[in-house]
């Protein structure tokens, strides 16, 4: 495993009050401090330019002070974390050996996400795409969905030729996410929580958005159950919010037996996304080496897609 930097724990620091407002407050928010190595980390990692990741390790706004997080929700994740490592393991086990006969490489991806308290962790995936695959192809797909409030469809459902052969349906039925149970079980991620974000995505917050960060990020949520990629990244982070405002055993234990019929659902419109992809966007060219500066077909499929959706929405 690679050297992780370590958690902040549920009592991090916090400094006092701060704000220009009126004596009786109504204006004051707090600035919670993250600890040094937090910051450290994520301007490290940032992409020169990237001030939204240097905003999210400076500071992180909050209406309210964060409450400890619940005793019964950590004993949840670790108790629930080792069933289905046990439980699911011939299946992570048979799917590495699948991918790694179809393009040998590293068995684990590992990726800088923004986590409890905005601190960076690394989440862990099963890597699904070819090795040295190009992240940025991911990059410029969510931001225009972004920019265009359109529904946060993913590359796999208009063919994204970085994926590994076959691995497709991996990725739709989620057991690529499975070694972030090892997250969980870290104390990185919760089983339920929201979605872990990207540093670039803190670009589009809202201030009100980092109450997010309240919460540990999770495996499974309330946006994975109500929608996920039929919603835009707006409604994403609005679903987001509300799970963190109001964080309860039931809710939890509620979210995750939905999430079965959820990722089943899921796949279906990804594969009912991706064939009609095919049949309204002919493939006339040959895919092309990302350095050559030409876009290659999958970038024009991807172009076409993202022009669809952005006039229906």
């Amino acid at each position: 495993m690679d050297n992780q930097p370590p958690r902040p724990s549920d009592s991090a620091p916090i400094t006092s009050m701060v704000g220009s407002g009126p004596d009786d407050g109504t204006s004051k928010v707090l600035h919670i401090n993250l600890v040094s190595h937090a910051s450290e980390s994520l301007t490290t990692a940032a992409n020169p330019g990237d001030r939204a990741q240097d905003q999210a390790a400076d500071s992180c706004l909050l209406s309210d002070p964060p409450q400890p997080l619940p005793g019964w929700k950590r004993s949840l994740d670790v108790l629930g974390a080792l069933a289905l490592l046990v439980a699911l393991s011939p299946v992570l086990g048979a799917c590495i050996l699948f991918i790694q006969l179809r393009d040998p490489g590293p068995i684990l991806f590992r990726q800088q996400r923004i986590g409890y308290r905005a601190a960076p962790f690394q989440m862990l995936k099963l890597r699904t795409m070819r090795a040295r695959a190009d992240e940025d192809h991911h990059r410029n797909h969510l931001r225009a969905l972004i920019a265009s409030n359109a529904r946060l469809t993913k590359l796999d459902s208009i063919g994204d030729q970085r994926i590994v052969p076959g691995a497709t349906a991996i990725r739709a039925f989620g057991i690529d996410e499975l070694p972030q149970l090892i997250n969980v079980l870290r104390g990185d991620m919760s089983l339920v929580g929201p979605r872990p974000c990207m540093p670039y995505e803190l670009d589009c917050f809202e201030e009100r958005h980092f109450q997010r960060f309240r919460v540990r990020p999770g495996l499974t949520g309330l946006w994975q159950v109500s929608g996920k990629n039929r919603t835009t990244f707006q409604q994403m982070l609005e679903l987001d919010l509300r799970y963190a405002q109001r964080v309860r055993l039931l809710h939890d234990l509620g979210i995750l037996l939905r999430t079965p019929a959820a990722v089943i659902k899921s796949a279906y419109d990804a594969r009912a996304h991706q064939s009609a992809a095919a049949r309204n966007t002919p493939d006339t060219r040959a895919e092309t080496d990302c350095e050559s500066g030409h876009p290659t077909a999958t970038e024009h499929r991807f172009e076409a897609d993202a022009s669809t959706l952005a006039r229906h929405h």
